[in-house]
């Protein structure tokens, strides 16, 4: 009994009565709550405001770090995606304007169409017609007896449509106030750019056709 007591209050006398060592975690639960977080990279991690090192700062800051050399890695990152996906926006866009081009050349040759009788058009009179396109709003004046001028309708500033002022003898935009010359089209008055596109036109006896567009 006596050394079976000897060797009991032998294994009390190597305990360490401090509650932060290993021997006493598993006993009293005082393990640290980081002693399991994840080890981080050294060099992705920030050097506190007062200089100490991580571990000997508060808990909440190990909690919730900020470290700007990882969110400048991620700022980079994310720029760089949006460099790589801006860019390929713009190449599919030119791609299309490209594609686009090449269809238009390659459509062939403007419809041939009858857009009016001239019996029924008298001199001074006007007429809203559609070409090439049935969406493609075109106005024909007949200035003099033999003299018929066509139009596109839409203004070359922003495409509001155009009208003719009989009194003025020139076609005017009501938007913004430009105005085209009746005998070719041209612009008399900004902030259209170009002149109206030009309709060509032919007579076939009673029938006025249009042949196709002059820009």
């Amino acid at each position: 009994m006596k050394e079976s007591q000897f060797h009991h209050d032998e294994s009390r006398e190597t305990l360490d009565v401090r509650v932060d060592t290993p021997e006493r975690e598993g006993l009293t639960g005082t393990t640290p709550s980081d002693v399991y977080s994840p080890v981080r990279d050294p060099e992705q991690i920030t050097l506190a405001p007062d200089g100490r090192p991580l571990h000997y700062q508060p808990q909440w800051r190990k909690d919730f770090p900020i470290d700007w050399p990882q969110d400048h890695y991620v700022a980079r990152r994310d720029f760089t995606k949006f460099m790589v996906l801006t860019s390929a926006a713009f190449a599919v866009g030119q791609l299309w304007i490209g594609m686009q081009n090449i269809w238009r050349r390659h459509r062939g040759t403007p419809p041939i169409r009858r857009i009016a009788s001239l019996s029924s058009l008298p001199v001074g009179g006007i007429l809203v017609f559609q070409y090439p396109a049935p969406h493609d709003d075109c106005l024909l004046i007949r200035a003099a007896f033999d003299k018929l001028l066509a139009y596109s309708q839409k203004c070359t500033h922003l495409s509001c449509a155009v009208y003719f002022a009989k009194q003025e003898n020139r076609i005017e935009c009501p938007c913004h106030e430009g105005y085209f010359s009746v005998k070719d089209g041209s612009v008399l008055q900004g902030p259209p750019p170009r002149p109206l596109p030009r309709i060509v036109l032919k007579r076939e006896g009673d029938n006025l056709i249009a042949s196709g567009v002059e820009s």
